[in-house]
Parts: structure tokens; sequence; C-alpha cells
């Protein structure tokens, strides 16, 4: 199942995909509610109720009548309003890739524990425009990544258990700014501006029972499935980056475990994958360097247009353009 968040009458509106056409959910049965906020908080209960409002659907017993064309819509993130937002740091290849191009050896302390960071749950929005302020354009960066949406409370949940709290998987692009968030990570913390701007998830959300077919198990010594999903980005019709899911080494089960140790998650919270190898500028420019010192550095520019596709989750589109302000922080640095 697909669930979809759109722009109606000022309002987000929940539905769910089918054949090219949007049902909201009060066309599915009365009582469900129009938004995915509300959805999240009562998962367990309305899920098996538009699951069978869909099969309905499927067999014409709703018409496709009461359906909207999905083309026709402004699309929101899945997830409107998160609860908070993480983004974990699951692909080795990505994170050795990204030591090696800065002439340090793989970290250790990769393998012992995954790790993440919380972001600015305010910023994260859909497909569309992107906007940027003029610092932001200092080493415009995409981030090729999966993320999955918690659907109900927990606390220290164990890996074992934890795909019980997964609602679904969506494309993730943690957009970043390269030189912000360089600068302020030289003082450990971070990072912060570098990425708080805009992270972009969509178009839709894809329950676990969609996507059971690409369902693999993690990599030996972790507990929890991956998925089979082949990860690719394009800016301005280009491929740049191609990758796949079940290359992740850490598992989201276990990232749910580390992220609930002693706190509470919601239905609602966000958490994405981090990057897949391959999955962003900084880290093809770096190896682009490696290999040749002339290598030919590439970041977003504004009028840019990115589209990620992932299988089983649809291609979430998104393009750079300028804010009107041209504020600056880096002109206000002491030296």
């Amino acid at each position: 199942m697909k669930f979809v968040s759109y722009l109606n009458e000022e309002h987000d509106q929940l539905a769910i995909l089918v054949d090219g056409l949007l049902f909201d959910m009060e066309i599915i049965h009365p009582d469900l509610p129009g938004n995915m906020q509300m959805f999240l908080n009562y998962w367990d209960d309305f899920l098996p109720i538009v699951q069978a409002g869909e099969i309905s659907i499927i067999e014409g017993n709703i018409s496709k009548e009461k359906g909207i064309k999905y083309e026709s819509v402004q699309l929101l993130p899945p997830v409107p309003l998160p609860t908070s937002c993480r983004d974990a740091y699951a692909f080795r290849q990505h994170v050795a890739a990204a030591r090696r191009n800065r002439g340090l050896e793989m970290i250790n302390e990769f393998d012992q524990y995954p790790v993440f960071y919380f972001t600015n749950h305010h910023s994260v929005q859909g497909p569309g425009e992107i906007k940027c302020m003029p610092d932001h354009f200092e080493k415009l960066d995409f981030e090729l990544e999966v993320a999955i949406v918690i659907c109900k409370h927990g606390r220290n949940i164990r890996a074992e258990e934890a795909e019980e709290y997964i609602g679904g998987l969506m494309i993730m692009n943690d957009m970043s700014a390269r030189k912000l968030q360089m600068e302020e990570m030289l003082l450990n913390l971070g990072p912060a501006k570098g990425k708080d701007f805009a992270t972009v998830v969509g178009p839709t959300l894809v329950t676990l029972n969609e996507l059971q077919p690409f369902a693999v198990n993690g990599k030996e010594g972790h507990v929890g499935k991956s998925w089979n999903l082949r990860m690719q980005c394009r800016v301005n019709g280009k491929t740049v980056s191609d990758g796949n899911l079940s290359d992740m080494d850490w598992t989201f089960a276990e990232i749910i475990e580390r992220a609930s140790y002693g706190a509470d998650l919601f239905a609602g919270d966000i958490i994405g994958s981090g990057t897949v190898g391959t999955g962003c500028f900084l880290e093809l420019n770096g190896t682009g360097k490696l290999n040749d010192p002339n290598y030919p550095e590439q970041w977003l520019q504004e009028g840019d247009e990115i589209e990620m596709e992932i299988d089983g989750l649809g291609i979430l589109k998104n393009n750079i353009v300028k804010d009107e302000d041209d504020f600056s922080i880096l002109s206000k640095k002491k030296s």
C-alpha cells in the first residue's frame, strides 16, 4: 500500500495511491482520519480498514471515478508534520569511501554500533522546490537515502521486535550545505546549519507488506531485514548515483534499538538510513580527485533538477531555487 499526503484547501489530506489514482480516507471509510498524523496514532486499528478498502477499489466495489489523478495534486511529504527526524550512518561503503578520500583509515567504531544525528523536523518537505540561501550554494549537495516512519510509541525496543514499529519506507534526500557543515564540525558539534534547511521525503510512504517481495536478510552478524531496492539519483537527467538498499550494514531494526534506548519513539518519527555508497557529490568528488587531481568537482546549482528513484518507492523530484533573501552568515565570520 502506498500512502500519499497532498494539499487540499490549505490542509494536508491523506490518501492511498491505487493505479495512478488517489483515494481519500473518507471514501474508504467515514471513520478514518483525513491526515497522516492522526492515522499514525492509531496505525494498528486503521491499517486493516484501509487494506480492505484497497482491495475493494481493485475489485471495483469502490468506483475508480471517486479517485483523483495523482499528477493533478500538489504533493506534500507523506508525513507532513513529523514528530522528529533522525538520520543514521548505516552504509559502510559510503563511510569508508568518505574517510579514504580524506586520507583517513576506516574507523573501527562503525562496526560496533549504529549512530545517528537529529535534524530539523520542521524543515521536512516533499517534492517540488528546495529554497536555498546564498551560503547553501557553497558546495550544495544531495544525499540519496531511504527513511522509515515509526508507527507506534515505544521505548527500549529490542532489535528482534523493532520491525513492528516500522510503518513503511520512503525516499529521503538529506540536503547538505558542505561548507557550512565542514566549518561547524571543526568544533566537534553538529551537523547543524549545514543540514537544517531542507530534508526531502516522499513521494509515497510504502508499507512493509507491499515491499515483502523485496525483503532480504540483513548482513551476517546483524539483526533484522533489509530490502533489495535499487537506488538511483539523477541530476538534470544524468545518473550520478547508483546503489542498493540491501547494502546497508546496520539494519533499521538495529538503528531503532539504539535510538529507543532510554528514549521514547513516537508515531510520526522519521529515521533515515544514511547515504548509500556513491550517494552524494562529496563522496563522488573525493573519489574522482583521488584518482585524478584534475577531476572537476560537481555541486548542485540554482535551477538543477534532482530525481531520486528507488525500486518500489517511486520517484522523488525536486528543483533547486534561490531564496529571495541574500543574507549570508558566512560573511559574518570574525576572520
